[in-house]
Order: C-alpha cells, then sequence, then structure tokens
C-alpha cells in the first residue's frame, strides 16, 4: 500500500537523510484515560490506523467521531544502519492535544498544543542493528480552556463548528543530522539593502568550525559566505545580491533563491549540512496603506479554514493544497487569512512559490475569547507558548504579510484591567518581539485592546433580510474612512479608539448559495434545514453575483482601506457560504467572481 503524505514535510529546512513514518501504525482508543495503567505502553494495541489522518476522518480507517479522551499510537522502526553515529531526530509535525512520546518504554518527550511540530531526539535510545518501539499517547479531553479553533465541542458540527481532529494528524518523519547540527534558520530579506540576513542557531558549537551559506538561482551562485561557528550558539551572516541579480518576491513573480547551508570543522569536514529558501521581500507601513516592495497591493483575502470532507483538517494529498490556492486564485483572490488552524507548512510553500500572500494566525478559540460577558483567556501562559510555536516555525515564509493570534474576542472594556487585556498583548509583544518586520493585528474583529497595533479591522456581514437595507448600512458605516471614523464592532464599547491605522474588513459576505442537492458529498447535504450562509439568501445565481459584486465595489472603492477578506473559500459541513463546495466542486463562475475583484482599488489609485 502506497505510504499517504509522503512528500518532504518540512520543505523550508531539508535534510537529504530522511524516513518518512507515515502509513500503519497501531492504535487503540483510551476512553477513560487509563491506558498507562492498564500498560498499554508495553503492549501491543488492538486497533490499525493510518496515518497521519487523525482517528475522525475516513481516511484514517477508523471514523470514529465520538470524543476520545486519550488515544494511543504504536510502531515498531528500523532505522537506517547508515545513521550510527548520527544525530537521529523523530519529528511528529502536529499531535492534537497533549501528547506523551515513550522510545522502548521511556518516556522521550511531552508536549502540549495541538498545532505545532514536536520533535524527540532518539539517539541515546537507539542501538544500531536494534528496531526501535515508539508508542505514543496524545489527550484531547473536553475539560478546560484549550485553543481548539473550529473544532466542535458537541458531539456533532454546530453553526461554525466542525469534526474535532484527536491525535496525530500531520505527518511522523526521522532524520539524521550531525552530532553537532544546524538548527532552523532564520531569514530576514532587506530589500532596501539587497541582502538576506541570517541567523544561524546551532544544537552546541565545535572549535574552529564555520557555518558556510552559498544562495543561487537559476544562473548559478549569487552569493557565498561563511562565519565562524565557535563562538556564538547562533552565529549571523549578510548575504548581499548584486543589483543585477536582485529579483523581489512579489504577487506577480514569487521568484524564490535557493540556500544551501554547511557546518564544517575544523579540518574542513563537512559535520552538517540542509538546504533552504528564500523571497527578497519587504512589507511597509505608509498611512493606511500597507505596501509589499513599495508598491501598494490591495489585499483580496479570502477566508480558508483548511477542512476537508475525508481528512477533516489534513489535506488528503498534497496536490490537494496546491488546488485550494489555485481555485482561490481563479476566483481573482490574491491571498488568505489561514483562520483558526495552523496550516501544515506545505501549503505555505506553496504559497510562496505561487505567489499568494497569507496573514498567519492562531487557532485561539476555545482560549476563552469568543462570546460575550466572560473574562477571558485565564491560561494566557500556554496559549503564548504554541503561538511563539508557531511564530518560529513560520517566520521565514515570504507569503506571510502579517500576524494575528486571536479572532472575535468579545469583553466589553472595563473599568479595570482584565485577563483578555493581558492576554491580548502578550500575545501582540510575543509576535512583535519574534519578527519586526511584519504588521500584526491585536485581534481580528470586536475587541481591539492594543492602542498601538499595526492594523485595525472589523468583521462586517449583511444580517439583514433585506439586502437592499443591509448594503446600505454597510456602504453608510464604511463612508467615514476620511475622517477616521471606521466601521468598528460592538458599538465602539469593547475596543480601544482607532488612531488611524492601515484597515481593512477581515470577514464579510458570507452568502448562502446551494447547488443542486445530487452534487454534494452526503456531509454538506445531510442536514439542509440546519445549513446556513450570512443574512438572507439570494434568489438566484444572477441575485448572488448582484450581491457579492456590491459588498466587494464598496471596499475597493474605498480609498481608505488596504484589503479585505471574503467569507469563505469552501462550504464546510453546515455552512453553505463558500465560493465552492465542501468536495471543492464549482458553485459559480470563478471568471466571473474575478472579473469582479480585478478591478484597480482605489487605496491603489490614490
Amino acid at each position: 500500500m502506497a505510504i499517504p503524505r509522503p512528500e518532504y514535510p518540512r520543505p523550508q529546512f531539508v535534510r537529504d537523510e530522511w524516513l518518512c513514518l507515515n502509513g500503519e501504525w497501531q492504535f487503540e482508543i483510551d476512553p477513560g484515560d487509563s491506558g498507562l495503567e492498564r500498560g498499554l505502553v508495553a503492549r501491543e494495541l488492538a486497533n490499525r490506523i493510518q496515518v497521519p489522518f487523525c482517528p475522525e476522518s475516513p481516511l484514517s480507517g477508523i471514523g470514529n467521531k465520538d470524543f476520545m479522551n486519550a488515544v494511543w499510537y504504536r510502531r515498531v522502526v528500523d532505522i537506517p544502519a547508515g545513521w550510527a553515529g548520527k544525530r537521529v531526530l523523530l519529528h511528529f509535525q502536529a499531535v492534537d492535544y497533549d501528547a506523551t512520546i515513550w522510545i522502548d518504554g521511556v518516556e522521550a518527550a511531552r508536549h502540549r498544543g495541538g498545532f505545532t511540530p514536536i520533535s524527540v531526539d532518539v539517539s541515546s535510545f537507539w542501538t544500531p542493528g536494534k528496531p526501535v518501539v515508539i508508542v505514543v499517547r496524545a489527550r484531547d479531553t473536553k475539560e478546560g480552556p484549550k485553543p481548539f479553533g473550529k473544532q466542535s465541542q458537541q458531539y456533532g458540527s454546530h453553526g461554525c463548528h466542525y469534526t474535532r481532529t484527536t491525535g496525530i494528524w500531520q505527518t511522523v518523519w526521522l532524520e539524521a543530522t550531525g552530532v553537532v547540527a544546524l538548527k532552523r534558520p532564520r531569514i530576514t530579506p532587506d530589500l532596501a539593502a539587497g541582502a538576506f540576513r541570517l541567523e544561524l542557531p546551532l544544537t552546541g558549537n565545535v572549535d574552529g568550525a564555520f557555518v558556510r551559506v552559498v544562495l543561487k538561482d537559476a544562473k548559478g551562485v549569487v552569493a557565498d559566505s561563511s562565519v565562524r561557528a565557535d563562538l556564538d550558539l547562533s552565529p549571523r551572516l549578510d548575504l548581499f545580491i548584486p543589483e543585477d541579480r536582485r529579483r523581489p518576491w512579489s504577487i506577480a513573480d514569487p521568484h524564490l533563491y535557493d540556500l544551501e547551508l554547511t557546518l564544517t570543522g575544523a579540518d574542513g569536514k563537512v559535520i552538517d549540512r540542509a538546504t533552504s529558501y528564500a523571497g527578497l521581500r519587504g512589507v511597509s507601513i505608509h498611512g493606511k496603506k500597507i505596501k509589499i516592495n513599495g508598491q501598494s497591493v490591495f489585499q483580496r483575502l479570502v477566508l480558508d479554514q483548511g477542512y476537508y470532507p475525508d481528512g477533516i483538517m489534513t489535506a488528503p494529498s498534497d496536490a490537494a493544497l496546491i488546488s485550494d490556492i489555485k481555485l482561490s486564485m481563479e476566483a481573482g483572490f490574491n491571498g488568505a487569512r489561514l483562520h483558526q488552524k495552523v496550516f501544515e507548512e506545505r501549503f505555505l510553500y506553496h504559497a510562496d512559490r505561487l505567489g499568494y500572500i497569507v496573514w498567519g494566525e492562531f487557532a485561539d478559540w476555545g482560549a476563552g475569547g469568543h462570546g460575550s460577558g466572560n473574562d477571558h483567556q485565564q491560561h494566557a501562559i500556554t496559549y503564548a507558548a504554541q503561538w511563539l510555536e508557531e511564530l518560529e516555525r513560520d517566520y521565514s515564509h515570504p507569503s506571510i504579510v502579517g500576524w494575528c493570534a486571536l479572532n472575535e474576542t468579545h469583553q466589553p472594556l472595563h473599568d479595570r484591567i482584565t485577563n483578555l487585556d493581558d492576554a491580548t498583548r502578550a500575545l501582540f509583544l510575543a509576535a512583535k518581539a519574534m519578527d519586526t518586520t511584519r504588521p500584526v493585528l491585536d485581534t481580528s474583529g470586536y475587541a481591539h485592546r492594543v492602542p498601538e497595533a499595526d492594523v485595525y479591522d472589523s468583521h462586517d456581514y449583511i444580517g439583514e433580510s433585506d439586502f437592499e437595507k443591509g448594503i446600505e448600512r454597510f456602504a453608510l458605516g464604511h463612508a467615514h474612512m476620511a475622517d477616521d471614523k471606521p466601521f468598528i464592532n460592538g458599538d465602539r464599547n469593547m475596543s480601544v479608539p482607532y488612531r488611524g491605522q492601515p484597515y481593512f474588513v477581515s470577514e464579510f459576505g458570507g452568502f448562502k448559495w446551494v447547488v443542486d442537492a445530487a452534487l454534494e458529498p452526503e456531509a454538506a447535504a445531510a442536514d439542509r434545514s440546519r445549513s446556513w450562509g450570512y443574512g438572507s439568501n439570494p434568489t438566484s445565481l444572477e441575485d448572488f453575483y448582484r450581491r457579492f459584486e456590491a459588498v466587494c465595489k464598496v471596499l475597493l472603492d474605498n480609498p481608505y482601506m488596504f484589503g479585505y477578506c471574503y467569507t469563505q473559500l469552501t462550504d464546510i459541513d453546515l455552512e453553505e457560504n463558500g465560493i465552492y463546495c465542501f468536495d471543492r466542486t464549482a458553485k459559480f463562475d470563478s471568471a466571473r467572481l474575478s472579473a469582479i475583484q480585478k478591478r484597480i482599488a482605489a487605496i491603489e489609485e490614490a
């Protein structure tokens, strides 16, 4: 049987020696979370599962959609004999939610968070020539606040909450490195200087060692530089690009340079090596404009939640990730809000190479920030830790043009400072500390709490039953930007005042349109009475196009609006407000939607 999802899972930091561990694993559901006491660490498990698909998904071979307090995985692995004498790392790209990993019965790692990678050094557990037994327990209980994004906390899907994901849901793999090794570089483009500035963290130092970095394009070597690697744990160097080889990364020309990284000892022998890539791209703020490479680019974004009928949060194939980006671009969008989910890295890789801009977000729902009247984010340190892991993983991707950790936080402003105030500031400052090169939005919609946030936004759906009255209200609500009086959610009683930042409507539209039920997947057509979109439903296809054009026109024609984000790319479960069906079949004429959006925006002309 073919290995599912066999492609390299971390395209921006690649080593030649690696082994994909996707495929069949032993598996067992542990309803009472008593498996440790019952000896599941040391025995065979009862069932089989196809990793990396979660047990709720059809592709896993399990298809259990009930709550699973804990699940166990087991696999016996033969590590290549040629890796003897090297450091061997075991990687889990994502396990939801609390993971504990045992190697040959000894606990080797534990990790909290369902969206970011886990790495385990198994070298000390492995004797060359002998297999190792990997056992994983993933706990995913309902109790306590935790960032679960759009995963339903009821048995079934409801509203905008969808089928859950438990346990392993991204690729599991091994790689061999030097005993002292390169860690993932931080690559910062410096467009003004025509350079890349690299931080090159190491696992340790070796006397006389050097790190060499070679930058290449299609013509060959562009720059070549070395730095001593025995004085700092994170050496730094700059790679300056000759003017005739400078080619900025952009939506129209998503050019990527290749990087070769080599760690050598005093004797010149290679200790470790890896490859990477980088895009020369700058993001800047000019009044109410956000510019890319000094040019005002209206951000025609779509809300992408990354769910699939058969894989849930896991794309069934790498081709499916590429297809989602291309479907969005065919409909006229040039990017996406990656909404309430940390997308797998291969999506970002394809965005990098296809010229598709994205906002990196965190799956904060479940952390207590959504819903009125509550004090929120009582466990902000947990969310900050997971948010920092995402920022570290994704820092070097040129397609990411902004960060936002929170979505639709609800709470009126109080006379006293609240947990929500602290959490919003903590996550904002974490992003700014990790990355000074991109704008950061404190929260998407509703309770803005950080006055110095780089961006301000609102969510504005036409909820009126009469669309004509709704579009009139929509237009009026965004007509006062010239006076620095934008539409603000919550009648301004949730947020600090707007202070002239770049502004966009980061959720709007969401009109429900139902295609012939016979053409829809069973999941989407199961309960039509509960399916939904925003506001009244279009009465015909022509009425949908009219509405889509009307809302887009209001925002495109506003000279103080730097972008928008339409809800959403696809239908999901009960939501039938996508541009495409849940199975990605067409609902509309994409060329017509693209033509509506491709008009030059007012802010691009100003």
